[in-house]
């Protein structure tokens, strides 16, 4: 989260986690500009450093080793990460659109997403060819192709397209690492055949003479095939064809070549160069003064750069002190390319070669130069502990506003109102909000779609209310992500009663600053509040939206209910006989607390962090019913109080006694992990105080889940009590509705003479 006494006057909006933009966002760790915010789109949180993936597949790396985590890169720089595919630009409204959240307002953009082979442009190779990238998609496909050559020991053969370093460099890492994997499992390597198909006449075009033989000699010393000027000119399943008229079976087909930028810039309005790079001049800056690129993406009026990694990584710098000074209203400073550059490519074995300009070289010895080279440059973006501290009082701002912008941040800074002169302006209300549209309800008399004082809601005949109400402060900077699970929260106890939600007032806080940015966060926020309410049927109605120093949303929930108690679940209701099901993984409490703290955890992974909050956006209503139509006897939602605490307030009632399985637990991804690093939420010593519930705690105080009983989860699933005849078809059910980690977890024994109620068995 970010932590800043500074508003929010302007949003630079980065569009990609490529090599360039990890360099900006360094940077504005290492100088933050008051009053700035970045913001990074990326549909990864692992950023993958091209100059360490032949490595990987090589099998010389692990998977974190070539990755960059863009969440604590981001947390270091107080930038936010929206983990999104954008699908677009709207210059004229200047907004970022994406796939799976409203579009993201911005006052400076820069792109750096790379470059993508177009397979579109071969028939057939869409369909039959895998693209190396997105590196994601090769990555799922690379390991379903190594998993076959353990698996079957049968002859195979593998034709990648691309005589460029990429190319090459893949070719012979990918045979390296299959040649093991048959050796390894006493398989004959030979079975394997590899093909390298290439337009040009020579491998390497760009390299001088001697680079290109050498790997000439390499590749027919490994036994791979070299087709030059063989354009592939269609692909089909099991082979590809060649513009000469050659058909060449192959079983795998990867495509490295003919690079260009993403099809979402088609429709941008920026100027692109034939291949839909986007046109930059000497400033990195688009046709569009506001938009920037760098790296692949970008194409140099004045001067055309080959695609390597080397010139991504140095515009880093030089992009950032152009977005600062851009943002601030100076001049801007131009990016001068070295003329020659050092290429150092791997040959699969820990063996390189190095080339620049006319020279060229080769040796082990290269590749452990290369090697130091690659993991100097990675720690930069994972060991923190060298960064400058922050100053102790930030600068005044300098970014250049106009007069109004000017008034309204002087308000923002200074001394804020409280009572209603802490409400949020009428006009910023009614835009942010007048975009929503709240699910339309016979029983809502009166409601946001005549609003007025208070909400009229009809009871219908037969039916009693549920109230409940929940609020809290923003856990993460995303605001859009955060309105989901408030509201996904805020109607767990609704489902945990057996009940259907009705209607929901708002309570919203949000921070002072210039009237768009509070406007955008607010709407963002609702945005994804109401997209919840609305898919459970439930009709926002009316709230109150005041300032304050952090983000926070609550709501107060109605819901009905058979007026006869029928199928309503109480959490006093436990019977002996019953086991104890969990229809979701835990581990919030813990996960977030480390995300707080990411910059400093090199343990922390912050791919973590999505997972979770998928699971924290999953409605209970469906996981409710299933609970119900299988005879659940008692519920309650897993929030605050830990899976002990709501345990408890279930078997004190109830006059019963508990078992837990501790090994049972289901966990989120990390959750474990950040335990052991010693992680725990704010609220988790209230929760353990709660230990004396423990009948055997000493026995179990070392079991690596046991702090785990304590953790406050948001957002968490159902815990019911279930017949025990009913479990295995109840879970099937679960599963079936979408409840991947619903587990069994525990079960129900008569109330004992001894005080505490539950044992833990390990």
């Amino acid at each position: 989260m970010q932590s800043t006494q500074t508003p929010v006057l302007r949003d630079i909006v980065l569009i990609g986690g490529g090599h360039s933009h990890v360099g900006v966002l360094r940077r504005f760790a290492m100088r933050p500009e008051p009053g700035l915010r970045l913001t990074l789109i990326c549909n990864t949180v692992d950023t993958p450093y091209s100059g360490m993936l032949p490595g990987h597949i090589a099998g010389h790396y692990g998977f974190d080793e070539v990755h960059i985590d863009l969440s604590r890169l981001a947390a270091l720089a107080g930038a936010r990460l929206y983990v999104d595919e954008v699908t677009g630009l709207d210059r004229g409204a200047r907004r970022v659109l994406c796939r799976d959240r409203p579009p993201v307002p911005y006052d400076l953009c820069s792109i750096n997403v790379g470059s993508t082979p177009q397979v579109s442009r071969v028939p057939g190779a869409t369909e039959h060819a895998v693209p190396v990238k997105p590196i994601q998609g090769f990555n799922a496909r690379w390991l379903a192709l190594l998993e076959r050559v353990r698996q079957h020991p049968t002859p195979l053969s593998i034709a990648l397209v691309g005589g460029g370093a990429g190319g090459v460099e893949l070719t012979l890492a990918m045979q390296h690492r299959l040649r093991q994997e048959r050796q390894a499992l006493g398989h004959d390597p030979d079975t394997l055949q590899f093909h390298l198909f290439t337009r040009d006449a020579t491998v390497l075009p760009t390299h001088n003479a001697w680079v290109r033989r050498r790997f000439t000699d390499v590749l027919a010393r490994r036994g791979v095939a070299l087709h030059t000027g063989a354009e592939v000119v269609r692909v089909e399943a099991g082979g590809l064809h060649t513009a000469d008229g050659s058909a060449w079976a192959a079983d795998e087909i990867v495509w490295v070549t003919q690079a260009g930028g993403p099809a979402w810039l088609q429709g941008s309005g920026l100027d692109l160069d034939r291949d839909g790079f986007v046109c930059v001049n000497a400033q990195l800056q688009s046709s569009d003064p506001q938009v920037f690129a760098a790296g692949d993406v970008a194409s140099f009026t004045t001067r055309p750069l080959e695609k390597a990694g080397v010139f991504a990584v140095r515009m880093g710098m030089p992009l950032a002190d152009n977005l600062r000074r851009a943002a601030r209203g100076e001049a801007l400073q131009p990016y001068r390319p070295q003329r020659h550059w050092l290429a150092l490519i791997s040959t699969g074995d820990r063996h390189a070669v190095a080339s620049r300009g006319p020279w060229g070289f080769a040796g082990d010895w290269v590749w452990r130069w290369k090697d130091h080279i690659d993991r100097q440059f990675m720690r930069r973006f994972s060991d923190f502990g060298t960064m400058p501290a922050p100053r102790a009082k930030a600068p005044a701002p300098r970014l250049a506003l106009s007069p109004e912008e000017s008034q309204q941040a002087i308000s923002a800074i200074a001394m804020r109102c409280g009572g209603c002169g802490a409400k949020v302006g009428a006009t910023v209300l009614s835009r942010a909000l007048g975009a929503l549209r709240p699910v339309e309800r016979a029983d809502v008399l009166i409601g946001l779609h005549a609003p007025d004082d208070a909400a009229v809601v009809r009871v219908p005949p037969g039916q009693a209310m549920v109230h409940t109400v929940d609020f809290f402060r923003a856990f993460i900077d995303d605001p859009y992500r955060f309105g989901q699970v408030a509201a996904n929260h805020a109607l767990g106890d609704i489902f945990a009663m057996g009940a259907e939600p009705q209607t929901a007032t708002a309570i919203v806080t949000v921070p002072p600053g210039l009237e768009a940015q509070v406007e955008d966060t607010l709407f963002q926020m609702m945005s994804g509040a109401v997209e919840v309410l609305n898919a459970a049927g439930c009709a926002l109605v009316g709230g109150h939206t005041g300032e304050g120093q952090e983000l926070a949303l609550g709501f107060a929930v109605n819901g009905l209910i058979d007026e006869g108690m029928q199928g309503v679940l109480r959490k006093g209701a436990l019977r002996p006989g019953d086991v104890l099901l969990l229809t979701k993984p835990m581990g919030t409490g813990t996960l977030f607390a480390a995300h707080a703290r990411a910059a400093e955890l090199p343990g922390f992974r912050g791919r973590w962090v999505p997972e979770a909050l998928r699971h924290m956006r999953q409605s209970n209503q469906a996981g409710a019913r299933v609970l119900r139509a299988h005879g659940a006897t008692a519920c309650t939602d897993l929030t605050g109080f830990g899976l002990l605490g709501h345990l408890v307030e279930m078997t004190r009632p109830s006059g019963v006694d508990a078992e837990l399985d501790l090994s049972a637990l289901p966990l989120l991804p990390g959750a474990l992990e950040c335990v052991q690093m010693g992680v725990a939420s704010s609220l988790a010593p209230a929760n353990v105080r709660l230990r004396r519930a423990l009948r055997n705690q000493a026995d179990c105080v070392d079991h690596p889940r046991y702090p785990l009983l304590f953790d406050p989860q948001t957002a968490g699933g159902l815990l019911a009590g279930v017949p025990a005849d009913q479990a295995t078809a109840c879970l099937a059910a679960l599963r079936e509705a979408g409840y991947a980690h619903a587990a069994l977890i525990g079960r129900i024994t008569a109330q004992g003479d001894a005080l505490a109620p539950v044992t833990l068995n390990a």
